[in-house]
């Protein structure tokens, strides 16, 4: 790589080495120069310095107090320059230095000056976890350590410390690099809560006891060099609620016991003293016979709660067992028979239980959160946990969304003090409403009704303040308002992943995308098995076309998950993007008019048009509108919207028209009854370039661009540029659509456009002549 940083370099994964000079500021002017001198002389004679910049794989950046190093090479080039500095800085005993390391994606900019610079989450939190340190600290992020434990030379010299507080009210989990002959062993002031506990530990250990323990783990990395095992310890006060047995005889109460051990997740994640696995990361592992040990080294948690559940008419009964992972051993185990109505008392008990086993600290709110019953009506706790047995699916369709709001109307109306019900059913009523499934206002309304009935009834709860922070978010667009809100669960839930996750959401609608990566990677670091929380990160990556991390985080992913439907076809969209049509079609091989992921037809049918099979597209939107029963109320009305474009595209001009018409009236009172959706628009538009209504056409697809701006929306916004592009190409109007599609390549969106896709797709066709278009299609370098 070219020293020089060019504008055009596009966002890519490096390894950042982030130094910084401590005490810099005290200096006089000539002292400062000096010791910047000092610092330089210092890195330069370093072997992986050296290396890297004859291969012209670094890239140097002066910050004033210190440097930026950023390498092309490995995970480990920074790590090891940072050891090599330490080294030599013994030399040198008047410089005294701090660092931090982090792996992360950095794009090349123009400066205020005018000059190329670099910029990016990996610079950034590199530089957090650096801020975390005092002198002599060598610092990495979590995400680093966990690529260098795969090397077994690393793992003696990792010392996880947790994570520490930073700039933006961010945290980052933070390892000590470190041995007898460089770094820093002592504690950095900035963990001040962990302190005294580690004083404890380093004092009631003996010297010749740390020496047996070296031994130990030496022998047991000996012993099992041929697994990948974390040997970051996990912390003391950790627990994942695996999923509840259903023994009731009946496959249909298994939502009971989802939503008992639900139940009981949840009022764990409200003792801050403890770090709480989310039910998205243990859903995976509902087999009988599972390996507790390992589960919980791949959750990162010290405990583990089983349980099942038994209902019978009125009467439940409880067994759960609280296992300390390390051993295996079963710290206590208990069985509770009681009445449905008194469930919830069953509920509090195990977690008080589980508080004293671990030794959490409760403080005086927190006690009376864990003691507050939801409801006393049986029916209604029953309807809100159907309710949440659909919202927990891991693939659901539109048709689950308006059922979860059928069971908590339910719910409230059979319990009208039920606040836990209410805040779910704004929450529920505001994500049919952000998915664009009902955006009318009588949806708005119902939104507004329940959140402002949780708020008189319990208006501090988490749960109120989620469904006020969601409400901000998905309903109002208020992205600074939800933001403070989320801040507040954030001081309520401090363990939770929902906080981080829904800033990294809110981050990429304001085109904060660096922003949204790092808030990924801390939501990652608190749950990294939740697949909800992967999905979402894959394809934050595929926005910015990042493709190589997104296919990396949707491996990751179906480890977890193998052969999920939506995974392996967002995974066939990366290839179809990148070009590589013959890696997607494997991948869709086996999806056909009778698969139940609408995203994988989706996907099948975009294959099918870059692969210009367009009879056989034809063929299988029949075959799903008459053959497949399951197809949802929203599917079953665009369905003809894309055997219009089929039948367009296959040169059945007549057949496209025809079925075009027959769409238009159902999609204008759609339009009528909820006119703020932009989605509706977008389909007019292309409704009415396909009849020939030119005027009309570029008026709808205005229309929608100013119902959803890019400025209001960086993730859906381009997509109605995207769309007008389409329109003004299909009524013959290429001057406005090509400069339009060279803008959308330069900016990162939902689906975004790809110089391969320009190439591939028939849809463009008709601008393939153009010289201008055909430059747009050129492969950019790396």
């Amino acid at each position: 790589m070219s020293i020089e940083i060019k504008k055009e370099i596009q966002l890519e994964i490096a390894h950042v080495l982030f130094i910084d000079i401590v005490g810099y500021s005290k200096l006089s002017i000539n002292q400062q120069r000096a010791v910047v001198n000092e610092l330089t002389e210092v890195v330069s004679a370093s072997d992986q310095f050296q290396k890297a910049e004859a291969a012209e794989r670094l890239i140097k950046i002066p910050t004033g107090d210190g440097m930026a190093l950023v390498f092309y090479t490995s995970p480990e080039a920074p790590a090891q320059c940072a050891i090599e500095v330490s080294r030599i800085l013994k030399e040198h005993p008047s410089l005294q230095l701090r660092m931090g390391v982090h792996s992360g994606p950095v794009s090349g900019v123009i400066d205020v000056n005018g000059h190329a610079n670099l910029a990016g989450a990996g610079l950034n939190i590199a530089q957090r976890v650096m801020v975390c340190g005092d002198a002599g600290h060598i610092l990495l992020s979590k995400h680093v350590a966990e690529d260098l434990e795969e090397y077994e030379r690393w793992r003696p010299l990792l010392h996880d410390l947790g994570s520490c507080e930073v700039k933006h009210g961010m945290r980052v989990s933070v390892v000590n690099l470190y041995d007898d002959q460089f770094g820093n062993a002592k504690l950095p002031r900035r963990f001040e809560t962990v302190q005294k506990r580690r004083k404890r530990l380093r004092w009631a250990a003996t010297t010749a006891a740390l020496l047996a323990l070296v031994a130990i783990v030496a022998g047991v990395v000996m012993f099992s060099r041929n697994r990948v095992r974390s040997v970051l310890a996990a912390p003391d006060k950790s627990i994942a609620v695996l999923p509840f047995e259903n023994r009731s005889g009946d496959p249909n109460n298994a939502y009971f016991a989802d939503g008992i051990q639900d139940e009981i997740l949840t009022l764990l994640s409200r003792i801050a003293d403890l770090k709480v696995i989310s039910r998205t990361s243990t859903l995976h592992y509902k087999s009988a016979s599972r390996n507790l040990r390992e589960i919980a080294e791949q959750l990162g948690v010290a405990y583990l709660l089983e349980g099942s559940v038994q209902k019978s008419g009125d009467a439940v009964r409880v067994n759960v067992q609280l296992i300390k992972a390390a051993n295996d051993s079963h710290l206590w185990a208990d069985t509770f028979d009681r009445k449905l109505t008194d469930v919830f008392g069953v509920e509090s008990e195990i977690a008080k239980r589980i508080a004293e086993s671990l030794q959490a600290k409760l403080t005086g709110r927190e006690e009376q959160a864990l003691a507050v019953k939801p409801t006393n009506n049986s029916e209604a706790y029953d309807a809100y946990l159907r309710g949440l047995a659909l919202e927990a699916r891991t693939t659901t369709s539109p048709d689950d969304s308006e059922k979860a709001v059928g069971f908590y109307e339910r719910a409230v109306r059979l319990d009208p003090a039920f606040a836990l019900a209410w805040a779910r059913l704004s929450r529920a009523n505001a994500h049919v409403y952000f998915g664009g499934l009902d955006s009318t206002t009588a949806r708005r309304d119902a939104t507004e009704r329940a959140l402002n009935t949780a708020q008189k009834l319990q208006p501090n709860s988490p749960e109120t303040l989620l469904a006020q922070a969601y409400y901000q978010y998905w309903v109002q667009r208020d992205y600074e308002l939800a933001k403070a809100t989320f801040g507040r669960v954030r001081e309520l839930l401090p363990g939770s992943s929902d906080v981080p996750a829904a800033l990294a959401l809110i981050a990429r609608r304001q085109g904060q995308w660096d922003k949204s990566v790092a808030y990924w990677e801390q939501t990652l670091a608190l749950d990294p098995r939740n697949t909800q929380w992967l999905a979402l990160a894959a394809e934050t990556y595929a926005m910015l076309r990042q493709f190589p991390a997104a296919l990396k985080t949707y491996d990751r992913l179906l480890d977890i998950v193998p052969n999920e439907p939506d995974t392996v076809a967002s995974k066939a969209k990366i290839y179809q993007a990148e070009g590589n049509l013959e890696q997607a079609g494997k991948l869709l091989a086996d999806v056909n008019a009778q698969t139940p992921s609408f995203i994988a037809f989706l996907t099948k049918m975009d294959q099918l048009f870059l692969d210009r099979q367009f009879d056989e597209a034809i063929r299988l939107i029949h075959s799903r509108l008459t053959e497949y029963r399951d197809v949802s109320d929203i599917e079953r009305f665009f369905n003809p919207f894309f055997l219009v474009l089929a039948q367009e595209n296959a040169g059945d001009s007549v057949g496209a028209r025809a079925t075009a018409q027959q769409m238009l009236r159902p999609l204008e009172t759609l339009s009528q009854k909820d006119p703020d959706n932009p989605n509706f628009a977008q389909a007019l538009s292309i409704i009415h370039a396909v009849l020939g209504e030119k005027d009309a056409a570029i008026k709808e697809a205005e229309r929608a661009i100013t119902l959803l701006p890019s400025g209001k929306d960086a993730v859906d916004g381009p997509r109605g540029e995207e769309n007008l592009a389409f329109v003004e190409h299909l009524v013959g109007d290429k001057d406005s659509a090509i400069p339009r599609l060279q803008h959308l390549l330069q900016i990162p969106y939902s689906n975004c456009l790809t110089p391969a896709l320009l190439r591939l797709h028939p849809q463009w066709d008709s601008l393939r002549s153009d010289p201008a278009f055909q430059k747009l299609c050129e492969e950019k370098q790396p």
